[in-house]
């Protein structure tokens, strides 16, 4: 497990109070953050009130901000292809899920919390891209540059660049 801003979990959240309060004060967030993620620039912001687990595996490009409630889960297995990147000036509402992972449930009579998780896919937010506050992104998906996710939506596909979906599951609304 990475060792980063001198501790030993890989996340950052309201569930870890000995450092969560760092994110409070822009300088220490931004010294923290860099150790933590795999790269954070710092230009970006990074809100307390929201999650990541797996930062060794989540990319945050410049001029970005990740507001409260917002839950970054990458795929903690070692081995996994399961990272997020978000690339410069994305726009992430409040509360935007992102998940790498699911939960596998394909083996009948198993329960499910007994199957484990399906392989990782990785979670791309191009450049300049807007994703409206409350969507759940889920495994695979690359949202296009200068594309936009309405709020409340869960996007299961990519979304081509300069477009805009909405929806559950998101749909194609029209070109910008």
């Amino acid at each position: 497990m990475r060792r980063g801003g001198g501790m030993i979990y890989d996340r950052i959240g309201p569930d870890f109070p000995l450092t969560h309060w760092m994110l409070y004060f822009k300088f220490l967030m931004r010294i923290f953050c860099k150790k933590k993620f795999l790269y954070f620039d710092t230009s970006s912001e990074f809100r307390p009130g929201s999650y990541a687990i797996t930062c060794s595996k989540i990319s945050i490009g410049k001029n970005v901000t990740i507001r409260p409630g917002t839950m970054l889960f990458a795929d903690p297995r070692v081995g996994s292809d399961g990272c997020i990147i978000i690339e410069n000036d994305a726009m992430i509402g409040s509360g935007v899920h992102i998940y790498v992972a699911n939960h596998r449930y394909t083996i009948k009579g198993l329960n499910i919390i007994n199957q484990g998780h399906c392989n990782a896919k990785s979670v791309v937010l191009k450049e300049g891209c807007w994703v409206g506050a409350n969507s759940t992104i889920l495994p695979g998906v690359e949202v296009g540059a200068r594309s936009v996710v309405g709020a409340g939506s869960v996007v299961t596909k990519n979304i081509p660049p300069n477009t805009i979906f909405a929806g559950n599951p998101a749909k194609f609304i029209k070109y910008i």
